[in-house]
């Protein structure tokens, strides 16, 4: 049986597993306290890049710093924001 660990840690079970395998305290327990159903999923929706325009492109490009931006068209700053 797992140790209880306190309210803090949500599944006593899996946190245990996890410090067993080696994990940190803190990622460990940020495991065990996610929801399972909500495990694995990613951010919120987002529009295509190719549904942006060219200047919100740009203005991304420039905010992740891409270098050579001014000289690229849509599609290479699609590319480039991608990588």
């Amino acid at each position: 049986m797992a140790k209880n660990h306190g309210e803090s840690i949500k599944d006593d079970e899996q946190y245990e597993a996890l410090r067993d395998e080696g994990m940190n305290k803190e990622k460990a327990a940020r495991i065990a306290n996610t929801e399972r159903s909500k495990a694995g999923r990613r951010g919120g929706k987002s529009d295509r890049y190719e549904d942006w325009s060219k200047e919100a492109l740009y203005e991304k490009a420039q905010e992740v710093g891409i270098e050579g931006r001014s000289k690229m068209d849509k599609g290479e700053l699609i590319r480039a924001l991608r990588r």
